[in-house]
């Protein structure tokens, strides 16, 4: 069996969806297989792949928000428990071989270092072997790599033409291959997890050219043209009525020409990205047509979520900025468009391509409405399926696949694994729609995404018009309630109302209140409380790290990336010292230590014998030089010092006991340098640089003793803690 995990993937946006993309591997999968138009997901990554894998509610297993923000409550401790054994543990048990490949984001933040543990990496729930990246997303051109329980760099760099997909496809046909020639009698399970499409949305340039000039008729045409060709194909009713355009989200009509030649080009980036995608996943069915497993491999086909509107309403050249609210400038978006797409960018489209491509529907991702919960879902089973080709329109939710996996293999899912009573699967096997169009499935579902709140009962859906803390922006454009005992219910029927269009609560307040009522009884029943609707509040809520804060680290060359999140927190202040063998009569020049890249981060560099310390805060690039090393002997310390007081944010380069000249940076260090995280590196540098005064991996030519960084802020606190605990002695 292959699963095979899109990621912010539209309802509209492939092409036997109802898309204009060319996705003619996918769409082949459809037409030997079947399109399922009622399929439903949790509106975010970590809460559908838990969902998923497990076949139980997101919150029941600790996946109610991604796992870079484990909080202390158990629906959202990004912990999935032992009481919840997942789909590669149950067929590893049953003798399948288990491979993972991909994106993970599973592992909770503290977690994911080389320190582990690694009992929520892929091999820890029951993969036998992995590779691909655990957080939520990477950069397509040098991602951050696992392979098992341990870091990698990819194969080729950047320069040598790499792309993530493409690696991912090489991996997963390297591990089928190696396991069928030793046991070709032994079943397997291939997880296929893409970076697509998550942004960064980044492909080789000649698949984004294919697209040029395509989206020039704006959003409002596409998505009127989405909704003939999805009546056309059958995805939606021929009676289904499409929700206007929201009042905040500008008319293509009402755009400046600068306006519509970014959006257009922004789309173009994404649609080359979505095709190359749809290439590498032909690659991976090709292969397994020449090894003569298709007929019998089951392969199912999902997005875990809506598109994404993490762009805002002009879109990002730099996806980091969205963490830190900040809108990118028109004026500067356009003269970066000739990049978009490729190595310099980390970008993501704007709020209109984000609503046309989930039509009908609306909204997005992280939020309860359609737009973000509904997406496609094909499964595809040659030898086994004789409807080919048909579309179901079932209720199906992401914790029925597991059900049915183990259902078509007969495997009862076991009362206890290593000797945890098992909880009890959620969602229920789908199997017998296969072959039946009017076989009946499950018809109740809650939904929960910070804290936007909808339930499904018997073809009536309940919705609520919360809009949380999340982006300003559009907490600010979109209008609803922010408080949730103001909360309005919408109710619809959306067996005449397939996309949210007619609100009847008025007409049967009854129903509208029952539906609430049920809404809270499913909360309680699955941890889904206490309710968050915020990003910052999570943040504030982390679980401490259970390694604790270093205040201070040392760090040598010669070792793998090492994780951000167990680094001395950077923000507020700190102290960078690194110890150097220097030989008066020798060049010293490149990377003394880096860490993330031109998107976000900051390396100390040695160019011509001066140390430089560039950051790019958002990819705005900045750097601070300090006194030559030239002359010097023995062990020299080059340090660079961060001082944030009131407005002032300083950075001072010192060689010795000699500083240089002083930079004031204009906003603060962020507290995350990489959305993924980075890993610090001592040395050298991988990747991208992170300006361009240098080129990666430009290796130390001095020996390096050592790197210390020291948070002046945390050490601060630890020291004012301390008095206070000696006064209170006293």
């Amino acid at each position: 069996m292959v699963v095979i995990v899109l990621d912010d993937l539209g309802f509209a946006q492939l092409g036997c969806f109802g898309g204009d993309v060319d996705t003619p591997h996918i769409d082949a999968l459809a037409e030997r297989g079947l399109r399922y138009n009622n399929f439903h997901v949790t509106a975010m990554c970590s809460p559908t792949r838990g969902a998923l894998l497990t076949g139980r509610n997101q919150h029941a297993v600790g996946m109610g928000f991604v796992t870079d923000v484990p909080i202390g409550f158990p629906g959202y401790n990004g912990r999935i428990p032992a009481s919840a054994a997942a789909l590669p543990r149950h067929l590893r048990d049953a003798g399948y071989a288990t491979f993972h490949i991909g994106k993970w984001h599973l592992a909770p933040r503290w977690e994911q270092s080389a320190a582990g543990p690694f009992t929520r990496w892929p091999l820890g729930l029951g993969f036998q072997r992995s590779y691909g990246f655990l957080a939520g997303d990477t950069n397509q051109f040098a991602p951050d790599l696992i392979r098992d329980n341990g870091t990698v760099e990819a194969p080729r760099t950047p320069a040598e033409g790499y792309h993530l997909t493409e690696d991912l496809v090489d991996q997963a046909q390297r591990m089928i291959l190696d396991q069928q020639q030793a046991a070709p009698d032994m079943p397997f399970c291939l997880y296929f997890a893409t970076g697509a499409m998550h942004a960064p949305h980044q492909a080789p340039p000649e698949w984004i050219e294919r697209f040029a000039g395509r989206y020039d008729a704006g959003w409002d045409a596409w998505r009127a043209d989405a909704v003939e060709r999805q009546r056309s194909l059958g995805i939606i009713p021929e009676h289904t009525d499409v929700p206007d355009r929201p009042p905040w989200l500008p008319a293509w009509s009402d755009l400046d020409d600068q306006q519509r030649r970014i959006f257009a080009r922004q789309m173009e980036v994404f649609a080359g990205f979505l095709a190359h995608t749809d290439h590498q996943i032909g690659r991976l069915m090709e292969f397994l047509d020449e090894q003569g497993l298709r007929d019998d491999t089951v392969v199912i086909l999902i997005s875990d979520n809506g598109t994404s509107g993490e762009g805002g309403p002009t879109g990002s050249f730099n996806e980091h900025r969205f963490v830190a609210d900040i809108l990118d400038d028109v004026d500067v978006l356009d003269g970066q468009l000739d990049e978009l797409g490729g190595h310099r960018s980390y970008g993501h489209y704007s709020w209109g391509w984000a609503w046309a491509g989930n039509t009908p529907f609306r909204l997005w991702k992280r939020y309860a409405w359609l737009g973000g919960v509904r997406t496609p879902l094909i499964v595809s089973w040659p030898g086994g399926i004789e409807a080919s080709g048909e579309t179901r329109s079932q209720f199906v939710h992401a914790i029925d696949l597991t059900p049915t996996l183990l259902d078509i293999i007969g495997i009862d899912p076991p009362d206890a694994v290593d000797g945890v009573t098992q909880q009890p699967m959620h969602g229920r096997s789908i199997r017998a729609t296969f072959d039946d169009p009017d076989a009946p499935t499950r018809s109740r579902q809650y939904f929960e995404i910070i804290g936007s709140r909808a339930i499904i009962s018997d073809g009536w859906k309940a919705t609520t018009d919360h809009v949380g803390r999340q982006l300003a922006v559009e907490t600010e454009a979109m209008g609803g309630h922010h408080d949730f005992a103001d909360d309005r219910w919408a109710l619809f029927d959306l067996a005449a109302d397939p996309a949210e269009c007619h609100d009847l609560s008025e007409r049967h307040p009854e129903r509208a209140e029952q539906l609430e009522r049920l809404w809270w009884a499913e909360a309680g029943k699955y941890d889904v409380l206490p309710l968050d609707d915020g990003f910052l509040s999570r943040a504030v809520a982390i679980e401490p790290s259970p390694f604790g804060l270093r205040p201070t680290g040392r760090f040598r060359p010669g070792g793998g990336p090492v994780h951000e999140d167990v680094l001395p927190p950077m923000g507020g202040g700190f102290t960078l010292r690194a110890t150097l063998q220097l030989d008066p009569g020798t060049s010293s020049h490149g990377v003394v230590a880096a860490l993330g890249d031109w998107s976000n981060g900051w390396a100390l560099v040695l160019i011509d014998g001066v140390p430089h310390f560039g950051l790019s805060l958002f990819g705005d690039p900045v750097v601070a030089t300090g006194p030559p090393v030239s002359g010097l002997s023995g062990h020299v310390d080059l340090t660079v010092t961060y001082v944030r007081s009131g407005e002032e944010r300083v950075v001072t380069v010192g060689v010795g006991g000699e500083t240089g000249e002083s930079i004031q940076l204009g906003r603060d260090l962020p507290f995350r340098w990489q959305i993924g995280g980075a890993g610090l590196l001592v040395g050298r540098d991988t990747g991208f640089p992170v300006w361009g005064g240098y080129a990666v991996p430009a290796p130390c030519s001095a020996p390096i003793e050592s790197v210390q960084i020291e948070s002046t802020a945390l050490l601060a606190w630890t020291r004012r803690d301390q008095i206070r605990a000696a006064v209170h002695r006293e």
